[in-house]
C-alpha cells in the first residue's frame, strides 16, 4: 500500500452503536468523480464479517419485534426529524461520491423522506382482520408478523433514497434490517445509520456492512437472512432474485430501464420540451427512471428536437458542489467511457449524433464529465436503443402513428416507467391501459410514485411479485398469520372425522 493510500479516509461498516473497523484485509477505492482523483477507501466484508453481523441481527430482533408499535413509531418520528436537520449533511456526502448536483441530492434524500413519514403510521399499517362467527363459536384473526433478519442491496445512483425506500418499512414491520450500500459511494449509508440509532433505533437492527460480490453472495446464501430488496442492473436483479429464491427467501429485485416518453401531434412543444431534456440529464441520465428514447409522433419530431436542442445548449456542465452547476460528472472512469462508446456505436448503426456530449469542454479535465448527447433516427435494433446507456444520453426514435408508438414499447423487454405527452384525454386514458409497463406518466415525465404507493416495473425490470415500498413494502416485510380459535363447552366435544365446514 503506498503512502497516499494509507493518508485516505478509511470507510468500514457500521454495526451496533458505531463503525467498525474491517478484518477482510480487502478494500476498494471510493473516487471524487468531479475531480478523478481517489478520496477514500472502503472495506470489503468477507463471510466472516457478514455472518457476524446477521448474527448480532438475529439476536438484537427478538426483542425488537416484541416492541410496542408506539414505540416504533415514536422512534420514527424522531427519525425523521433527525433526517430532515441533515439533509444538507446526506446530500454533500453524496455529491462527494456520486457527483450528482447538491440541490439534485437534496431532492433525493426529500423523498427518501416521504418513505420514513409514511412508516411512522406502522400502528395503522400492520392492522389484521378479524371475523366473528365464521362457524358456531368459531373465529378467525389474520395479523402480520415480521420475517427477522431482512437484507437491503442498493445501488450507487442514489445511495440514500434507496436505502430509505427499503429500511423504514422494514424496521416498523419489527425486523433486523443489513444494509449493503454500494461500494462506489458508500458514506450516506453510514450517516442515516448513524442518525437511526441517535433516533433509538436498538444496537443490531440496523446494521450497513460494505463490500463487494463476496458480501452479497455470503447473504444470499446466508440460512438466518429471510427476505431480500435489491435495487439495480438486470442482469443482476436476475441473479439476485433465483440465488436468494433457491436458497429460501423472499426477493423483490428490481432491474433496469429503457424508459419512453411518446410525444403526440397535438402536444404542447415547449412543455413536452422542457419535460425531456428535465427527465434525460437530470442526474447526467444516472436514473432508473430517466427518459432515454423519445418517441416523436408524425409532424412534431423536428420542432420538437429543434426546442430540446435550444435547451441543451444552456445546460451548465460542472462540479456538483458548484450551485451553479445542473448536472455533474458520471460516477466513474469506465462507466463515462462506457456511455461515450454508444455514441460511436450510433454512428456505425445509422442514427444520426445531433449533439454529441464528447465534445463538451467539461471532458477536458480530470474527473469523469461527459456533456448531453441527442441521438436522432434511432430505432429498434441498435445497440443504443436496445441497452440501458444509464447515461446523459437522449435517443429520438421517429414513428408515424401513436400505434406505432404503442407498438414500439410494448415490445421492449423493458417496462419500468413510460410517459405521454398530449392534450387529447382520451388518448391518455387509451394509452395508460394498453401500454404494459409498471409506472405511467401523462404529461408528467418521471412518473415516481409517491410514499404512500408502490414504486415498481413489469417484465424484466422486476423480479418477484411484490413492487417497493408504500403498501407492497408492507406486505414484503411481513408474513401473513391465521389464527382459527374456539372456546367450546368442553361437554360438547365430540370425535368427528369429517372435514371441517362452516355449520
Amino acid at each position: 500500500m503506498t503512502t497516499a493510500e494509507t493518508e485516505l479516509k478509511k470507510i468500514s461498516h457500521f454495526m451496533g452503536a458505531t463503525t467498525v473497523p474491517s478484518t477482510s484485509g480487502r478494500s476498494g477505492m471510493v473516487w471524487n468523480p468531479a475531480t478523478g482523483q481517489p478520496q477514500a477507501q472502503v472495506a470489503y466484508a468477507g463471510a466472516e464479517e457478514v455472518d457476524a453481523v446477521v448474527a448480532a441481527a438475529k439476536a438484537a430482533w427478538p426483542a425488537w419485534r416484541d416492541t410496542a408499535l408506539s414505540r416504533r413509531s415514536e422512534i420514527l418520528f424522531r427519525l425523521r426529524e433527525l433526517v430532515d436537520q441533515n439533509r444538507r449533511r446526506i446530500a454533500e456526502a453524496i455529491t462527494l461520491e456520486h457527483g450528482k448536483t447538491v440541490s439534485d441530492a437534496m431532492g433525493e434524500v426529500a423523498r427518501g423522506l416521504e418513505c420514513i413519514e409514511f412508516a411512522c403510521g406502522i400502528p395503522t399499517l400492520l392492522k389484521g382482520e378479524f371475523s366473528e362467527q365464521v362457524s358456531r363459536g368459531v373465529d378467525v384473526l389474520q395479523i402480520r408478523q415480521a420475517h427477522g433478519v431482512v437484507v437491503g442491496i442498493t445501488p450507487f445512483n442514489f445511495p440514500a433514497m434507496v436505502p430509505m425506500w427499503m429500511f423504514p418499512n422494514a424496521i416498523a414491520c419489527g425486523n433486523a434490517f443489513i444494509l449493503k450500500p454500494s461500494e462506489r459511494d458508500p458514506s450516506a449509508s453510514l450517516i442515516l445509520a448513524e442518525l437511526a440509532h441517535r433516533a433509538g433505533v436498538p444496537d443490531g437492527i440496523f446494521s450497513v456492512i460494505q463490500g463487494d460480490r463476496v458480501a452479497v453472495d455470503s447473504l444470499l446464501h446466508h440460512p438466518d437472512v429471510k427476505a431480500i430488496s435489491f435495487v439495480g442492473s438486470t442482469p443482476v436483479a436476475k441473479y439476485i432474485y433465483e440465488t436468494g429464491t433457491k436458497n429460501g427467501k423472499r426477493v423483490q429485485a428490481l432491474g433496469g430501464a429503457k424508459n419512453h416518453m411518446v410525444v403526440l401531434p397535438d402536444a404542447d412543444i415547449g412543455m413536452a420540451a422542457d419535460a425531456a431534456v428535465s427527465a434525460a440529464f437530470g442526474s447526467a441520465g444516472e436514473r432508473c427512471m430517466a427518459i432515454s428514447v423519445l418517441v416523436a409522433v408524425d409532424s412534431i419530431a423536428d420542432p420538437l428536437i429543434a426546442a430540446i436542442r435550444e435547451r441543451m445548449t444552456k445546460i451548465k456542465v460542472g462540479p456538483g458542489l458548484d450551485d451553479t452547476s445542473e448536472m455533474g460528472p458520471l460516477i466513474s472512469r469506465e462507466h463515462r467511457d462506457r456511455v461515450a462508446n454508444y455514441i460511436d456505436s450510433a454512428t456505425a448503426d445509422g442514427a444520426t449524433v445531433t449533439v454529441d456530449g464528447r465534445e463538451h469542454p467539461a471532458t477536458a479535465g480530470n474527473g469523469f464529465f461527459l456533456g448531453t448527447s441527442l441521438l436522432d433516427n434511432v430505432r429498434p435494433g441498435m445497440s443504443c436503443y436496445d441497452d440501458e446507456i444509464f447515461g446523459p444520453v437522449l435517443s429520438v426514435a421517429r414513428v408515424k402513428t401513436y400505434e406505432d408508438a404503442l407498438h414500439m414499447i410494448n415490445s421492449n423487454p423493458f417496462a419500468n416507467g413510460v410517459a405521454i405527452f398530449t392534450r387529447d384525454g382520451g388518448a391518455a386514458r387509451q394509452f395508460q391501459t394498453e401500454v404494459e409497463v409498471g409506472m405511467v406518466g401523462v404529461n408528467v415525465p418521471i412518473p415516481v410514485p409517491v410514499a404512500y404507493h408502490s414504486f415498481g416495473g413489469w417484465k424484466s425490470s422486476l423480479f418477484g411479485d411484490l413492487h417497493m415500498y408504500g403498501p407492497e413494502g408492507i406486505t414484503f416485510y411481513t408474513r401473513n398469520k391465521v389464527i382459527t380459535s374456539r372456546w367450546p363447552d368442553p361437554a360438547t366435544s365430540a370425535v368427528n372425522l369429517g372435514f371441517p365446514h362452516a355449520r
